[in-house]
């Protein structure tokens, strides 16, 4: 790493959207508008996007090239966290109706601007969903 800087840094200020490459874009569909609530469009040919709040993640199925600069695209790998301002106890009580195992939870945990307690479940693809309350 250089000790000094020639240029102006690139600052990030927020995420728009993540990729999850996943196995069955219509099962993953199906969990997550039940499960979470987002909200799927169709936003090219064949190619979809969840979306809640002001972000979205795009959905790329395991064996379709969308994209020539994807390299290494493995469903089951995400690590995601999401935050509710639904109370936990009332996520647990959504997550058991929905038939959804809990894996571990409600645990504290460090999020980006807040403490969390969260609740982790799996996708379809065994992706690890934290669902989180900032504390």
């Amino acid at each position: 790493m250089p000790s000094h800087r020639t240029a102006m840094p690139i600052t990030v200020q927020s995420l728009d959207h993540v990729v999850l490459t996943v196995a069955s874009i219509p099962a993953t569909i199906a969990f997550y508008e039940r499960v979470l609530g987002m909200v799927a469009r169709e936003f090219k040919p064949g190619r979809y996007a969840l979306h809640f709040g002001q972000q979205k993640i795009n959905l790329h199925e395991v064996g379709t090239v969308v994209d020539p600069n994807v390299r290494h695209a493995t469903a089951g790998s995400g690590d995601l966290c999401f935050l509710t301002h639904t109370p936990l106890d009332e996520v647990l009580v959504h997550l058991a109706a929905e038939g959804v195992a809990v894996v571990q939870g409600p645990v504290g945990a460090t999020g980006a601007q807040h403490r969390l307690r969260s609740v982790y479940i799996y996708d379809p693809d065994e992706n690890l969903v934290e669902i989180a309350n900032e504390v």
